[in-house]
C-alpha cells in the first residue's frame, strides 16, 4: 500500500494537539487551585468542553495541518501554533464577555495558554527531528522523475540529495535519448507511462523548455489516471532576483519580468495617494508664503513671477517644470546652460535667497498635483543634458524608471549641477533612490530637505 504511514500523520496531529490542549487546560488547574477535582466539574467542566469545542471548529476551518513536504519545518508549523492559539484566546475571551462568566480564573487561563504553546511546540519539534530522521533512513518516501533533462533537471535532482529529510527518491530522467545522454537517461516519452506504473512513482517533474506543450499535457491527463503529481520546472532564477511577478489575465498566468518594486501597485498607490495629500497640505498652509515669495520676486526684478521650462520625466516623457524665478530674463538667451552656482551672475540677489532655501522650488508642488512629478525623486532634468550625461554615466537612464521629484538624495548630498561632470557626480546619490524606495526613506529625505531650507545651505 503506498504511503501506508502518511495517511496518520493528520489524524496523529489533531491527537496531540487536542491531548496538549487538555493536559495544559488540567495541569494549568492544578498549578493555580492545588487540586483537580474542581476542573472536571461544573462551571468548569463547561468552560473545558467550550475549550475543545471552539479548537475543533478551529481545525475544520483553517485546516492547520496541511502543509507540503517542503513547508514542513519549524518556521511554518510554530508561528501556525501560534496563530491559532491567538485566535482560540480570542473565541474564548468573546465567549467569556457574551455570557458574563466572570467567576472563571484569569491566571487559570493565562497558565492554560502558556502551557499549550510550551507542549505544542515542543512535539512539534520532536515529531519534526523524528520524521526527519525517519524519512533519512529510506522510510516514508516518495518517488519522483524528471522529463526533459538539462541542468535545471539536474539542479532538482541535488537538492533533494542535500535534503534526505524531505523523503524524496530519484528514480530517473526521461527525454529523447540520443548518444550525449544515452547513458543518464532511464528512458524516452514512449516508455513513460509504463515506468510510473510500475515503480509506483509519486511525483513528475516536467522541466521547461526541455518538453513540449502536447507530451506536458499528455503527462497532467495521464496523472489523472495514474494517480501521481505533475510539477513544472522552470528557470526563474536569474528574473526572480530582479522581483519578477505573477499576474493573472483571467485563468491564464502571466510572468512580469520587470522590475516589481518599479512596477509594484500597491507602492505606486501609496506613494501617489501621499504625494497629493502632502502636496494640497503645503499649498494651502503655506498659500500666504507663496504670495510673499512671488510678490518679492516680482519686485526685485523686472519679468514674471514663475519660471517654466521642459524637463524630462518619468519614462523620457517631457513636461514643463514651475518655479519662481530666479535668473534675470533672458539669462539662456545664448542657448541652454546649467547654473554656476549661487555666484553665477545670471541668479538674482533675490534668487540667490531663493536657492539657498529651496524657496524657488515651492510651485513644483503644482507639477506633483498634475502628476508630472513627485515630492521624492530623482531631480529631472532637459534633453540636452541628459544627452551628454548618459555618454559618461549610462546608468542615467535607471532614473527615468521613477518619477522625478522636488527633492532627492542628490540635492541634499550635492546641491544644484553646475556642469554636466557635476551631474554625473549627483548622480551617484540619486541611482541609490529606485531600489530603496520606501515611505521612510521619503519621509528622511524630505525631513534632510526641511533642515537645508531651515539652515539656508542649499548650493
Amino acid at each position: 500500500m503506498r504511503h501506508r504511514y502518511s495517511i496518520l500523520f493528520l489524524p496523529l496531529h489533531v491527537l496531540f494537539d487536542f491531548l496538549c490542549l487538555n493536559a495544559s487546560f488540567i495541569s494549568a488547574y492544578w498549578l493555580h487551585f492545588k487540586e483537580i477535582d474542581g476542573a472536571l466539574q461544573p462551571p468548569h467542566l463547561i468552560l473545558w468542553y467550550v475549550f475543545n469545542f471552539v479548537w475543533a471548529i478551529l481545525v475544520i476551518l483553517l485546516k492547520p495541518y496541511t502543509f507540503p513536504r517542503q513547508l514542513f519545518k519549524i518556521r511554518h508549523l510554530i508561528p501556525k501554533l501560534g496563530l491559532l492559539t491567538t485566535l482560540h484566546i480570542a473565541v474564548i475571551s468573546l465567549y467569556l464577555v457574551f455570557f458574563q462568566e466572570s467567576f472563571y480564573s484569569r491566571e487559570h487561563l493565562l497558565i492554560t495558554y502558556i502551557l499549550f504553546f510550551i507542549l505544542g511546540s515542543a512535539y512539534r519539534v520532536g515529531g519534526l527531528l523524528f520524521l526527519r530522521e525517519f524519512r533519512a533512513r529510506g522510510y516514508n518516501n516518495r518517488r519522483f522523475i524528471v522529463v526533459g533533462y538539462g541542468n535545471l533537471s539536474k539542479t532538482i535532482t541535488r537538492f533533494y540529495e542535500i535534503h534526505p529529510e524531505m523523503g524524496f527518491r530519484f528514480a530517473g530522467y526521461f527525454d529523447h535519448i540520443s548518444d550525449g545522454n544515452r547513458d543518464i537517461i532511464t528512458g524516452n516519452y514512449e516508455q513513460l507511462p509504463d515506468f510510473i506504473r510500475r515503480n509506483r512513482i509519486d511525483c513528475v517533474y516536467c522541466c521547461l523548455p526541455h518538453i513540449d506543450n502536447t507530451r506536458l499535457h499528455n503527462i497532467v491527463e495521464d496523472a489523472e489516471i495514474a494517480d501521481y503529481q505533475v510539477k513544472l520546472l522552470v528557470d526563474f532564477r536569474g528574473f526572480l532576483a530582479k522581483g519578477a511577478s505573477v499576474e493573472y489575465h483571467d485563468i491564464l498566468p502571466v510572468l512580469n519580468l520587470s522590475s516589481q518594486m518599479l512596477a509594484d501597485f500597491r507602492v505606486n498607490t501609496l506613494k501617489r495617494a501621499f504625494d497629493i495629500t502632502f502636496s494640497l497640505g503645503v499649498i494651502f498652509m503655506g498659500f500666504p508664503a507663496f504670495l510673499l515669495v512671488g510678490l518679492i520676486t516680482r519686485l526685485t526684478s523686472r519679468g514674471p513671477v514663475l519660471y517654466a521650462q521642459e524637463r524630462i520625466g518619468r519614462g523620457g516623457v517631457p513636461f514643463r517644470i514651475y518655479k519662481f524665478r530666479s535668473m534675470y530674463v533672458d539669462a539662456e538667451a545664448g542657448g541652454p546652460s546649467l547654473s554656476q552656482g549661487l555666484g553665477d551672475s545670471r541668479i538674482t540677489p533675490w534668487g540667490r535667497f531663493m536657492r539657498r532655501t529651496r524657496l524657488d522650488e515651492l510651485p513644483q508642488f503644482f507639477n506633483v498635483l498634475k502628476g508630472d512629478m513627485s515630492v521624492v525623486g530623482p531631480r529631472p532634468e532637459r534633453q540636452y543634458f541628459i544627452d551628454q550625461i548618459v555618454e559618461i554615466a549610462p546608468e542615467y537612464k535607471n532614473l527615468l524608471k521613477v518619477k522625478p521629484g522636488i527633492t532627492s538624495i542628490g540635492q541634499i548630498k550635492f546641491g544644484y549641477a553646475g556642469n554636466v561632470q557635476e551631474m554625473v557626480k549627483r548622480l551617484r546619490y540619486d541611482v541609490l533612490y529606485p531600489e530603496r524606495r520606501s515611505f521612510w526613506f521619503d519621509a528622511w529625505i524630505i525631513l534632510q530637505t526641511v533642515r537645508v531650507m531651515m539652515q539656508g545651505r542649499g548650493r
